[in-house]
C-alpha cells in the first residue's frame, strides 16, 4: 500500500497518537525549519543575532 510497510505504518500511528492530529503539522514545520537552519549552518550561512534584528 503506497510503498508502506507493517513497519512504517506502525511508526505513524505511534506519532499520531503521541502528539495528535491537530499537532502534526506544527510539527513538521518546526524540523523543516531546524533541518533548514541546520543546512545554512553546514554551508556557512549562519546570521548572528544582530542580523535578525535589523531584518524585523
Amino acid at each position: 500500500m503506497f510503498g508502506l510497510s507493517a513497519g512504517h505504518l506502525l511508526i505513524l500511528t505511534a506519532v499520531v497518537l503521541l502528539f495528535g492530529h491537530r499537532r502534526l503539522p506544527e510539527l513538521g514545520h518546526a524540523l523543516g525549519k531546524g533541518a533548514g537552519a541546520f543546512k545554512r549552518g553546514l554551508e556557512g550561512k549562519d546570521t548572528d543575532s544582530t542580523d535578525l534584528e535589523e531584518k524585523r
